[in-house]
């Protein structure tokens, strides 16, 4: 993937406007072309020094022609090349007509496409703009160079990618290598086109930032400079109220551990005071294994009621091994007022009613973080779930407003949602946080943020990075236990 300092992304349909501003602005569109042509054949010969043949694919569109400006360069450079269109697809654009006819090359039919040895494909054909399925005859040659393992490099996203989505439309090549222009598009980072997208290069090819910036998605990559503005101040006089105090509810004597995992992660994230709140059956258990992190018996709702009259206590956990029923949806319609990390069984405590969760919340600033993975979404926002219209981040945002919270929706490619519409993707967890409890340490970083004063969405925001980067640093072997003791302040 690119590298961390490149966290803008554009729409799809903004490229469009972007290249009619810089038009406007007085840059030829065949100049943009010509850029982009020369970054695809540069790339090329970086990554592939020693192709026999470069067999590039040109669809209609400017796409084609960036693919066309390649092709001859990189036989101006001495490689051997060969061009296949769409059959009866001529180029549909003026730019993309001349870069044909300037490229020296005889255009051939995709279907007289044979391979050869050392063959490295160019896919030029359609880019982040496609929304819909890719011809028979493309769909046929993908599956092709699939099964004969041809190295591929795209030319701004692999043909048959929704670079909103990130869903394949048909069929989809799977690139070594993608060259894209400006920015990343979110498709880029939405699984399952980040897995087709190969090793990603931002090529720079003229167009001015400020048109780039007056366009850029309101959909962010997730990383530091969300949530910045938002230190937690150390003086002197702070002490472990300052700082945050956190809650955490234990389930019964037998599922304690994830209780533990969450508590745990959320003193070494930095909250000042962590209390598991147990019922009598656990405290034994729990007392056992716990040291810095305090216990209390909570058994019923008015012992919950009781302890709360401390206003002191600003954020609770509620879901680890907590167990599914009527006593989770009684703990979390008391703590309605109070700032909430639901995880979980609590999570779907609600699936009957969702309603419920959502008016209990529904009022002020958002003060509840949801952590469902793709099960759990379902079960709380079935209705959004099953709209295939949606990407995954436009499920996250309709989930957020629905229910006035920040969602983190789980997955190896988390997307976090606000309630007023911002979204950010993640793309820093490695696929070893595939493992038991990892979620529970990841609702204990929650809940330390958001007891150190962070808003709800920053702080989803920042516990899903730092999560990450605790995953990075504990390495392949990592175990839930490992992980918590990667996680910084």
């Amino acid at each position: 993937m690119c590298k961390r300092d490149r966290i803008m992304l554009i729409e799809p349909e903004s490229v469009r406007e972007i290249d009619a501003a810089c038009i406007q602005s007085g840059i030829p569109g065949f100049r943009l072309m010509t850029a982009a042509g020369l970054a695809v054949a540069a790339s090329a010969l970086r990554h592939f020094p020693g192709a026999r043949r470069f067999a590039v694919l040109a669809g209609p569109g400017n796409n084609g022609g960036d693919a066309y400006i390649a092709a001859g360069a990189l036989r101006n450079a001495g490689a051997e090349i060969e061009v296949f269109q769409l059959p009866s697809r001529r180029p549909s654009t003026d730019d993309a007509a001349r870069a044909l006819a300037e490229c020296g090359v005889v255009a051939q039919s995709m279907n007289a496409f044979e391979s050869t040895e050392g063959d490295i494909v160019i896919d030029g054909v359609f880019g982040a703009g496609l929304s819909r399925d890719v011809p028979s005859e493309l769909a046929t040659l993908i599956a092709k160079i699939k099964l004969l393992r041809i190295p591929v490099l795209a030319v701004d996203l692999p043909s048959g990618i929704d670079g909103r989505t990130g869903q394949v439309l048909g069929a989809a090549f799977k690139a070594d290598v993608t060259v894209t222009f400006m920015a990343l598009k979110p498709g880029m980072l939405l699984l399952p086109g980040r897995e087709h997208c190969g090793q990603v290069e931002i090529a720079e090819i003229g167009v001015p930032k400020r048109l780039i910036e007056a366009h850029r998605s309101t959909v962010h990559v997730n990383g530091p400079e969300i949530w910045h503005a938002y230190p937690h101040p150390r003086d002197a006089s702070a002490h472990k109220y300052s700082r945050g105090a956190l809650a955490v509810f234990s389930g019964g004597a037998s599922h304690t551990g994830a209780a533990r995992l969450t508590a745990n992660a959320g003193l070494k994230a930095g909250a000042g005071l962590v209390t598991i709140a147990s019922p009598a059956e656990a405290m034994e258990v729990n007392a056992t294994h716990l040291t810095a992190v305090m216990l209390r018996q909570i058994d019923h709702i008015d012992d919950l009621n009781g302890w709360l009259e401390d206003k002191r206590l600003s954020t609770f956990v509620l879901g680890p091994g907590f167990g599914v029923g009527a006593k989770a949806r009684d703990f979390v319609l008391a703590l309605k007022d109070r700032k909430l990390v639901l995880d979980a069984d609590g999570i779907t405590s609600f699936r009957d009613d969702p309603s419920i969760l959502f008016n209990a919340f529904a009022t002020g600033e958002p003060h509840l973080i949801l952590t469902p993975h793709e099960g759990e979404f379902s079960r709380l926002f079935a209705d959004i779930a099953g709209d295939a219209r949606l990407s995954k981040v436009d499920k996250a945002i309709a989930a957020a407003r629905r229910a006035n919270a920040a969602v983190i929706y789980k997955g190896s490619d988390t997307v976090i949602a606000s309630a007023d519409g911002r979204a950010a993707i993640n793309t820093n967890a490695p696929p070893s946080l595939a493992t038991a409890g990892s979620g529970d340490v990841l609702a204990g970083i929650c809940g330390a943020l958001l007891a150190q004063g962070y808003p709800a969405y920053e702080a989803a925001c920042a516990a899903v990075w730092h999560h990450g980067d605790a995953a990075n640093r504990a390495g392949a072997g990592l175990t839930a236990e490992t992980l918590v003791e990667r996680v910084r302040r």
